[in-house]
């Protein structure tokens, strides 16, 4: 069997925030957070992370999660991640709107260069926050070309149609929409995503197998889902990674991508696409086919990478 972490790849769900090291948690004054049971609510999930994110507090700390990040990243054969990061909600708390954006681009070029990946950004925002910090993400992710898209995110409880306008305002400036929805809701939070918030991917959706017409119109418009199976278990959603419904989901016929929701490596969940479900070399191939062909990286640089998964699999 090939080895999964030489498997040139793209990362598309993964929150910076969620990515961070231990050891550097711990030099950061913060105790690592321990898991070894599901979560029993998304709010405790929501809490821990949250203690993380309070850490970082200036330009050195942003800075050097990013360029961790990429160094991480590459090292699990992803050669292209679309990483999201809740910028306006760290610039209200730093005092300071552009700082915590800015620190992590100049960590993630430096990342790029030294370790050879490409990544670009996603700005999400809390469903539950008010709808006036998302148009500060807009105006943040319209200054920086290196941010390609903002999405909804959290309790998916909350509705997205109060965000309408203020997506349609981020869609005529050319960015790129991606909502978390059918994770933590039903069908009808990814039909909510695809209407009033343009979605063009669904961040996890693995809810959709519940509405036999959702699957029809997912896999007539070939909307990619970005998978996250441990993340799922984690947070209680499933069962196990048994159980998961990672293959109904291709079985359907719907564009699936394997991502980690910054709780894993990208490799190791590949190594559970293998050992658990059953698949091998030409279908792990095809998974990281469809995370390329799926992100919104320029068509040159898909090329190249879907021709170095045509290497990987020759050998």
């Amino acid at each position: 069997m090939r080895d999964l972490r030489l498997l040139p790849k793209a990362h598309l769900h993964t929150h910076l925030e969620s990515t961070v090291r231990h050891a550097t948690i711990r030099e950061l004054g913060g105790e690592p957070p321990v898991q070894d049971r599901p979560f029993t609510s998304f709010g405790e999930f929501a809490d821990q992370r949250a203690g993380v994110r309070a850490l970082l507090r200036d330009h050195r700390h942003f800075r050097r999660i990013a360029e961790e990040f990429c160094q991480d990243e590459a090292g699990q054969g992803v050669r292209y991640a679309e990483v999201t990061f809740t910028a306006a909600a760290h610039g209200e708390r730093v005092g300071d709107p552009e700082m915590p954006l800015q620190a992590v681009l100049e960590g993630l070029a430096a990342g790029a260069e030294r370790y050879s990946i490409q990544t670009r950004v996603i700005l999400d925002h809390s469903r539950r926050r008010p709808v006036e910090r998302l148009w500060e993400s807009l105006k943040l992710a319209t200054r920086y070309p290196q941010v390609i898209a903002i999405g909804l995110a959290g309790d998916e409880s909350y509705p997205a149609a109060p965000f309408a306008e203020v997506l349609q305002a981020a869609r005529e400036a050319g960015l790129h929409l991606v909502h978390h929805a059918g994770e933590t809701a039903g069908p009808a939070s990814v039909r909510e995503a695809l209407t009033a918030g343009h979605a063009e991917r669904i961040g996890h959706g693995i809810r959709v197998l519940e509405d036999p017409d959702l699957v029809a119109e997912l896999r007539r418009r070939r909307v990619p889902l970005e998978v996250c199976p441990s993340s799922n278990v984690l947070l209680g959603l499933v069962p196990s990674l048994a159980e998961h419904p990672l293959p109904r989901l291709i079985e359907a016929g719907l564009t699936v991508t394997v991502n980690t929701d910054g709780e894993t490596s990208l490799a190791a969940e590949y190594q559970h696409a293998r050992e658990i479900f059953g698949y091998g070399d030409a279908e792990l191939a095809n998974l990281a086919r469809a995370s390329v062909e799926s992100s919104f990286a320029p068509a040159e640089l898909k090329a190249q990478i879907s021709t170095e998964i045509d290497q990987w699999l020759s050998k």
